[in-house]
């Protein structure tokens, strides 16, 4: 699953990227290609659970991210940004709200008026292919009516709809036999979108982040179907990105921080693809395993190996908190805390499971 990271120019995208995932970039000059790269997912649980088992390896979820291009209608008309765009699965639109007189910017610093502008030009994006799309399936139709061109076509006028009335298709309402009949499209408005509010430099940057969407008018956006915000300070994560643990979290402290912006980022980025972890603990290795919400047992097995699925027969269940309650999975077993469940069992997030196999 892939996150692509968008904004325009001058925002401290690439900078939020190469923060994100520690890829160094060279200058090539002018390019539409994305850059790619992948940052672990910080998870309080799983340290919490490695602290106990004292194991070998400790190995954290992750998530890839793509660096797209600066975005803009011009950029939308191009064949290898467009390629870029329709291959992430949510995107994280950076917008600009700090002050930086070295830094250019058209007209006034506005977040939202950014947040409307770029949304406006994927929906304008996504209509041009509805509209050639329903051109040739109304011709198809002309020669052949059949169930699946008249369920195509029925939709894509209710996405032609939306998209007129200038609302983006991650807000319109589909079955999932509607969701899997234009996945094909890759439409860019229908893509989750976290809002990533990149603020000046402050003594008080703790709660300037917090009150970083309703000072800049996105509470309302981001609290829409498949949306969501959160803010960072681009100059101080620099800072931080070079920095030891400790010093870090001196750092963080002097602003009246707990953690960083990109820790609340990422998890936000994670969550808004729809992904949960479960854990494996042990002596040897404590591992975050990631899964689609709703996964079931079997597939979490999956995740792991496929022979665990295929050979499946019983998961030991336990959720982290009441593992390290208990002490140990001993403990938790003698207190019937640990539970067997079988293949339909809807895995949690923070779930800590035991595949029982025949394999």
């Amino acid at each position: 699953m892939k996150s692509g990271i968008i904004g325009l120019p001058q925002v401290g995208k690439t900078s939020l990227f190469k923060i994100l995932t520690r890829v160094k970039l060279e200058d090539h000059g002018y390019s539409r290609d994305a850059h790619l790269g992948v940052a672990r997912v910080p998870d309080d649980r799983l340290d919490r659970l490695a602290a106990l088992y004292n194991p070998k390896k400790l190995i954290h979820a992750t998530v890839e991210y793509a660096d797209v291009a600066a975005i803009g209608q011009e950029a939308l008309k191009e064949t290898a940004f467009l390629t870029s765009l329709r291959n992430v699965d949510a995107l994280i639109h950076v917008l600009r709200a700090f002050e930086d007189d070295a830094i250019p910017h058209v007209g006034a610093i506005d977040p939202l008026r950014d947040a409307k502008s770029v949304e406006f030009d994927l929906m304008l994006s996504d209509l041009t292919q509805v509209e050639k799309r329903l051109e040739r399936l109304e011709k198809d139709l002309k020669k052949m009516r059949t169930v699946e061109l008249e369920k195509e076509h029925a939709l894509l006028l209710r996405s032609k709809a939306s998209l007129e009335a200038e609302k983006p298709l991650r807000e319109l309402e589909m079955t999932p036999e509607e969701k899997k009949l234009i996945r094909g499209f890759m439409f860019l408005s229908q893509k989750p979108v976290l809002y990533a509010v990149n603020v000046s430099e402050s003594t008080a940057l703790g709660a300037d982040l917090e009150a970083a969407a309703a000072k800049y008018g996105l509470t309302e956006i981001a609290s829409r179907a498949n949306a969501g915000v959160t803010a960072f300070c681009g100059k101080v994560e620099a800072e931080l990105a070079e920095m030891e643990d400790e010093e870090a979290t001196e750092f963080l402290a002097s602003y009246g921080l707990k953690e960083s912006g990109l820790v609340r980022l990422i998890r936000r980025s994670y969550e808004l693809l729809g992904l949960i972890s479960f854990f494996t603990v042990g002596e040897d290795e404590c591992r975050a395993w990631t899964v689609p919400a709703n996964s079931r047992a079997q597939e979490a097995a999956g995740a792991i190996h496929t022979d665990l699925e295929k050979h499946f027969i019983r998961a030991e269940t336990i959720h982290w908190d009441a593992l390290l309650a208990a002490g140990s999975e001993a403990a938790a077993r003698a207190h019937g805390t640990l539970r067997l469940e079988g293949k339909d069992y809807l895995v949690q997030d923070g779930d800590v499971l035991h595949i029982r196999h025949s394999g």
